[in-house]
């Protein structure tokens, strides 16, 4: 067999054992909070004009701006085999520091307490 024909047929016993395996293994037992249409926390049978946070909203919207990082920075090994390796070193570094700055910035701030 080639490589492709082996691969595909690893990958697809694989599979087929993995699901297996995810529909035996499992143990249901579900209960009144699984079987409710909301599992957050909130009563849905309650009044929809609570106040709720906005703190959550801004801790959730700093994570993804650092989260971002790791996206910037996913390049970076195969930007080692540019021809300058320098240049890349450079704008990681900015992309680094610039994210440094805003965590300190957040931090200064008090962005970053969960409570008042």
């Amino acid at each position: 067999m080639n490589l492709i024909t082996t691969i595909l047929t690893i990958t697809s016993i694989l599979s087929v054992v993995l699901i297996t395996i995810s529909f035996w293994l499992p143990q249901t037992n579900p209960d009144s909070e699984k079987l409710s249409p909301y599992e957050c926390g909130f009563d849905p049978l309650g009044s929809a004009r609570l106040p709720f946070s906005l703190r959550f909203f801004l801790v959730a919207i700093l994570f993804l701006l650092f989260d971002l990082e790791i996206a910037l920075l996913l390049p970076l090994p195969w930007g080692d085999q540019l021809l300058t390796p320098t240049e890349t070193l450079f704008w990681a570094t900015t992309i680094l520091a610039l994210l440094t700055l805003g965590l300190a910035y957040e931090w200064a701030q008090g962005g970053l307490e969960w409570a008042e």
